[in-house]
């Protein structure tokens, strides 16, 4: 007789002791069946602010709440059995000091079951990131293009092109110091992001930042061709469900509209009679 071991879920020390081996896998995810979906292939499913202008209709991330992340955190973990859950903290949920931070990310965690939560900022966030990972909260960090600041940054471009370059190395540097168990590295330009990840120690996961990262994220709506507000040039469409579903939903309507739509063989009226 045999059993099938359970599957033990990834956790922020199995990303780390991933440095310089396979690359790691990772896709956003807000709902329970996306995530479910995304669990067999990816090594992380982050819940990103994202969700603001995916899911809500915002036009950037600077509206989504501590609360709409816990919601839909919690829809993430409960589609999860492999992959580890990361939670963006939401603007204006840690920038204030440590301590907000800390109370912030615990209930993240606490409310949601994530394992580890992801904040914006380099150099001024360090002991930020030291804070929370001494108290037991294990941080992703992300700098270059950090989108919760596009007003700062003038809006969404390549962060890291010639004298900004030692800054974003910098900031990435600082991060690992302070305890961060990875780094996004958004929008910045190759062989800065290839310098980088040669010279950290832990993973740097990229969007738009070209294949040498330890690792890729892309927006999973953006893959599938479900968002189509607008298209960043780095992402690649490999499905268009968003045509489909149109097409889908169009068809239907057609046949509603002409009388045509299936009835059930058995309807309501027939077993009323029976």
């Amino acid at each position: 007789m045999s059993a099938t071991a359970p599957v033990r879920s990834v956790l922020p020390p199995d990303i780390r002791a991933r440095k310089g081996t396979a690359p790691l896998v990772v896709l956003t995810a807000y709902t329970t069946p996306v995530a479910r979906l995304v669990d067999a292939h990816c090594d992380i499913a982050l819940v990103g602010d994202s969700v603001g202008m995916v899911l809500h209709g915002m036009p950037s991330t600077l509206g989504v709440t501590l609360e709409m992340m816990i919601l839909h955190g919690r829809a993430v973990v409960r589609g999860l059995s492999k992959a580890m859950a990361v939670i963006d903290m939401p603007f204006g949920s840690y920038e204030e000091s440590p301590q907000q931070a800390y109370r912030n990310a615990a209930r993240l965690m606490s409310e949601t079951g994530a394992p580890a939560v992801k904040l914006e900022g380099g150099q001024h966030m360090a002991d930020t990131i030291a804070f929370l990972t001494a108290r037991g909260v294990p941080v992703m960090a992300h700098v270059g293009l950090t989108p919760q600041s596009v007003n700062t940054l003038g809006g969404y471009k390549v962060v890291g092109r010639e004298e900004e370059a030692v800054k974003v190395m910098t900031d990435a540097k600082a991060c690992e110091d302070a305890g961060a168990f990875s780094i996004v590295l958004e929008k910045v330009p190759v062989g800065l992001a290839g310098r980088i990840t040669a010279e950290l120690a832990i993973p740097t996961i990229g969007i738009g930042a070209g294949v040498d990262c330890d690792g890729q994220v892309l927006v999973v709506d953006d893959m599938l061709g479900l968002f189509t507000d607008f298209r960043p040039k780095f992402v690649k469409r490999y499905a268009e469900l968003g045509k489909t579903a149109d097409q889908a939903i169009a068809d239907y309507a057609a046949e509603v509209r002409a009388r045509t739509f299936p009835a059930p063989e058995h309807g309501f009226a027939d077993q009323v009679k029976k």
